[in-house]
């Protein structure tokens, strides 16, 4: 009877522990949830530092506009930089006090922007649906520059979705459960 309960007793413990490394949190991510709500469409697995692009086609000048973003320790998403082709509809025509305004290569540039966001939202785009994701994750090593990574968001999502972008750690069950953004 005696072993009949430790037996048991271990079965239980090993269980717990299972269950327990499966709810904790281990792993920062990207996450895209699908709308407002809490349901993971898909993630990039992605650490403080790095930083990542939204490219999209303006769906009236269709040119792209690339917003670039910092990924920051308190897992804020820190908008730095926009660049663009064509004034219009919803572009900035000149920069703000302590940003920069540039002319390079045919774009222009706003940069040392410092706005801050808990949670983007984002639409993939449905009448023009080129939305691309491009990010760089940051190197400790400073010789060895890391190689930009792009995947189309059509790739993950259906046009015309709308998400919601958050910096989050993920438990394991969320990770291996998930849909991982890859090259």
């Amino acid at each position: 009877m005696k072993h009949r309960i430790g037996i048991a007793a271990t079965v239980i413990m090993l269980l717990s522990l299972i269950g327990f490394t499966l709810l904790i949190p281990f792993r920062t991510a990207l996450v895209f949830y699908e709308k407002s709500t809490d349901h993971i469409e898909a993630f990039l697995p992605i650490s403080p530092g790095d930083t990542f692009q939204i490219i999209f086609t303006h769906s009236i000048h269709l040119t792209d506009v690339v917003e670039k973003y910092q990924i920051m320790d308190n897992h804020d998403i820190k908008q730095y930089e926009i660049v663009y082709e064509e004034f219009g509809i919803g572009m900035p025509s000149n920069a703000l006090e302590g940003e920069t305004f540039t002319y390079e290569d045919g774009k222009y540039h706003i940069k040392d922007l410092d706005n801050y966001f808990p949670s983007l939202k984002v639409r993939n785009g449905k009448t023009v649906s080129e939305n691309r994701l491009v990010w760089k994750h940051s190197t400790s090593n400073k010789t060895t520059s890391a190689e930009e990574q792009m995947v189309r968001f059509n790739e993950y999502f259906e046009p015309g979705a709308w998400f919601t972008m958050k910096v989050e750690k993920l438990t394991l069950w969320e990770y291996l459960k998930g849909v991982k953004i890859h090259e």
